[in-house]
């Protein structure tokens, strides 16, 4: 979830929720060792680049696509050398961190160790950056368990509440569309990955499918050129969150589903907003920098005091890189085009996590030499869509790499470095369109 929560007017006030970065960083990175040769096409189990084979971690075993992937399409590039070995660290540091049973009723959680509302809390971002990482590291149990606690969390609508505490109440009513579509995203790669249904009640596909049309259903509005709302409990409100857009995601969901027009109009849409949101009044036009909250016209929109792009809108080029990289859609290279020459300009070395809109520095935990994985990390994931910014490439990969990227808060910044490896590495695939060998 975001940061904030402005009063729904037309619907119930919806709540926002804290996300930050963590810990102590360093800027630094030693070269990762492994190849990077891409395939251009077809990998199928396990892939064959970079170090560090090997099965999943904690999987039951049988996995379609056993960790790493390292797909490497035809639109993005991957970085010169890059070390799998690094990418399963990640995730185990992230899991011993982050996952446990304590206040989850019998279920697994992702907690919030130094953040949330109530110290300890778990939100839904966090199930859903936790079901991602346990899909795509072949993790089966560590992912039941988690959407078994989202199961056991449902609001009025059927949507996960977006905070629940340490002591398995909830702390924030109403859904988080980021989390629902991360888990909606999860669902479907693990019906690709495993499939059945594993120790659920039905099967991954049958939940993903749910979810997508709950999605569609409370989070879009349609009045507003099907743009993404920040939840289920937000009424006729115009205000929506740009690092929420995952078109990638969108295009899978209308294949699954069967409402490719539906969803074509959601992605249409929201890029017609994040092209709106860039803009001479805002500072923005040429440096992709979009705001934490807008409306459907791209105007800024302050909401719990920011307005800046902070620690939600670093996602939005991971998220369009996305759907470069998986399918070339030339409005997310035009987007990628602008937020990566401005990380060019800046030098990996000298991210910070905070930007005004027109470029200036507004560093909040990334000080004193300290950096977030959660802007570097995308940062690098931006540079994937084009050769020219190899360079730049793998040096945000090599000091995200040092895992010591944790200016902020644990949960986020374990989950970005996790998440971020992954994409760099090309195992954080979209599974539909890897064959299996």
């Amino acid at each position: 979830m975001a940061t904030g929560g402005a009063t729904a007017t037309g619907g119930a006030t919806g709540t926002g929720g804290a996300t930050g970065s963590g810990g102590t960083a360093n800027s630094g990175g030693a070269t990762s060792t492994g190849g990077a040769t891409g395939l251009g096409g077809a990998t199928g189990r396990g892939g064959a680049t970079g170090t560090g084979g090997g099965t999943g971690a904690g999987g039951a075993g049988g996995a379609a696509f056993p960790f790493p992937v390292n797909f490497k399409g035809q639109y993005c590039t991957l970085p010169a050398t890059y070390d799998n070995e690094k990418v399963r660290t990640a995730y185990e540091q992230w899991k011993e961190t982050t996952v446990t049973s304590e206040g989850a009723g019998g279920f697994l959680r992702v907690k919030k160790p130094d953040s949330g509302s109530v110290i300890g809390s778990t939100v839904s971002e966090g199930i859903g950056y936790g079901m991602i990482l346990a899909v795509y590291m072949d993790d089966q149990t560590v992912f039941d368990g988690l959407w078994k606690y989202e199961q056991s969390h449902l609001d009025g609508n059927g949507l996960m509440d977006w905070e629940i505490g340490p002591d398995n109440k909830v702390i924030g009513s109403g859904a988080a569309t980021d989390g629902d579509e991360d888990m909606a995203w999860a669902l479907v790669m693990a019906d690709r990955q495993w499939g059945g249904k594993g120790t659920l009640d039905d099967t991954y596909l049958n939940h993903a499918k749910k979810l997508i049309d709950l999605i569609l259903k409370h989070e879009v509005d349609t009045k507003r050129g099907y743009m993404l709302k920040p939840g289920d409990a937000w009424g006729d409100v115009d205000l929506t969150n740009p690092s929420y857009f995952a078109p990638a995601y969108f295009r899978v969901f209308g294949q699954v589903t069967g409402k490719t027009d539906e969803w074509n109009k959601v992605i249409a849409g929201n890029y017609d907003i994040l092209e709106r949101s860039l803009n001479a009044a805002s500072g923005n036009a040429d440096n992709g920098l979009v705001p934490a909250w807008c409306n459907s016209a791209g105007t800024p929109v302050e909401t719990n005091g920011v307005k800046h792009f902070q620690n939600d809108s670093t996602r939005t080029p991971f998220r369009v890189g996305q759907d470069y990289c998986y399918f070339g859609e030339p409005r997310a290279k035009s987007y990628l085009d602008k937020i990566t020459s401005f990380y060019v300009g800046v030098g990996v070395a000298d991210i910070v996590d905070g930007y005004e809109l027109d470029g200036t520095p507004r560093p909040e935990k990334a000080v004193g030499g300290k950096q977030a994985a959660s802007f570097v990390g995308p940062a690098g994931v931006g540079a994937m869509s084009d050769v020219k910014h190899q360079a730049f490439l793998d040096e945000a990969y090599a000091a995200v790499a040092t895992l010591n990227l944790t200016a902020g808060t644990i949960y986020y910044q374990k989950s970005w470095t996790a998440l971020s490896l992954l994409m760099l590495t090309g195992s954080f695939a979209d599974l539909t369109q890897v064959p299996v060998k």
